[in-house]
């Protein structure tokens, strides 16, 4: 079973810059994508940037294009989330998840099968 750990979260002001670590464990997949996704209160769960394993090629909401960046190291099955520039929308706890099945331009949420169990980021004005 995929194994997803999340790291990097905590407390920032308006401006400032955090970085996500995601730890992938019994991923078997040939070809997949990982993803982060994010949730604040009262609103659905939302992309924010991913990554084809691979290939390398990245994808982003255009609500971080710009201040996020997607990276992953293959040797370390990481996949991170360098955050700067941070605004208090920014708020949310942060998911990596995993689409086996998919491209890179499908964002949708059902298409992850696997997620990881969250991260707090909180950012203040």
């Amino acid at each position: 079973q995929v194994q997803l750990v999340e790291s990097g979260g905590g407390w920032v002001q308006a401006g400032g810059s955090l970085r996500l670590s995601c730890v992938a464990s019994r991923v078997t997949f040939s070809s997949y994508i990982m993803g982060w996704f994010r949730l604040a209160p009262g609103k659905e769960r939302e992309f924010v940037a991913n990554i084809h394993w691979h290939g390398g090629i990245t994808s982003y909401d255009d609500s971080v294009k710009g201040r996020f960046t997607i990276s992953r190291d293959n040797a370390k099955n990481t996949v991170y989330l360098q955050m700067n520039s941070l605004k208090p929308e920014d708020t949310a706890v942060y998911y990596c998840a995993v689409n086996p099945n998919h491209p890179l331009t499908d964002w949708r949420v059902s298409v992850y099968d696997y997620w990881g169990q969250g991260t707090q980021v909180t950012v203040s004005s």
